[in-house]
């Protein structure tokens, strides 16, 4: 799981990333609101631990500009202790609030115990592939590139979901047709293929190498699942 930490006291940063290093995460640090902005928009993360007091940009301000791309899970460390101030930390969107001093064992415990929680909900609710850089909610329809909202239509959509709750598994057109359109459409066969270039230029960073739908040439098309997380994935 990638963590994006951001503290800018020096020592404690190191401190907190090494132990998270040790536990297994993979952690980016930020010293500066600005700094850890830019590194949110830039890669996925899937979870946050951020101080809520930095030098150029208040944590509460830095916490809701994430929540209005990402619902990543994010804690809030900070000096401050009264109920109204871990109020408002939760009210901006923060899912656990810690004071400082505080024992990096309890960190890594609310972490566990917050992932855990949100991403077993949403196994239910939605597909994640190549470490969350995509994912696919069944309920709302709604597909994130780096937790931006990507636009498909509904055709694209179905395609997309049936590829992605068979990973790996190669398509044919026909079969796709099926799926998605009905035994009783008539058309042209290669309208499948109008729909995956649509598709590939709303998900892909390569067109030349696409990374996610595949041809198979001679019969078809496949999803490769990169490190895919949600139930109907093999493990």
């Amino acid at each position: 799981m990638k963590i994006l930490l951001i503290e800018d006291e020096k020592d404690l940063l190191e401190v907190t990333r090494d132990y998270l290093l040790k536990e297994g995460y993979e952690v980016v640090t930020a010293a500066t609101g600005i700094e850890a902005l830019n590194k949110f928009r830039a890669e996925p993360f899937e979870f946050v631990v951020m101080d809520l007091m930095l030098p150029d940009l208040h944590g509460e301000e830095l916490c809701r500009l994430f929540r209005e791309t990402s619902d990543v899970p994010i804690i809030m460390l900070t000096a401050k202790s009264s109920l109204e101030d871990k109020i408002n930390g939760l009210a901006l969107g923060a899912d656990d609030y810690i004071t400082k001093p505080f024992s990096l064992r309890e960190l890594i415990m609310r972490i566990k115990s917050i992932s855990k929680r949100v991403y077993k909900q949403a196994t239910n609710e939605s597909l994640a592939f190549d470490h969350n850089r995509i994912i696919i909610d069944r309920n709302a329809h709604v597909v994130l590139k780096n937790n931006a909202e990507v636009y498909l239509t509904k055709i694209e959509f179905d395609i997309l979901m049936v590829f992605a709750e068979n990973p790996n598994r190669t398509f044919t057109r026909e079969q796709l047709i099926e799926i998605t359109m009905g035994y009783d459409y008539i058309g042209y066969d290669r309208t499948i293929d109008t729909h995956i270039k649509n598709i590939r230029k709303k998900i892909e960073d390569d067109l030349k190498d696409p990374r996610y739908i595949k041809t198979v040439y001679g019969v078809g098309y496949k999803f490769i699942s990169k490190d895919s997380r949600g139930d109907p994935c093999p493990k």
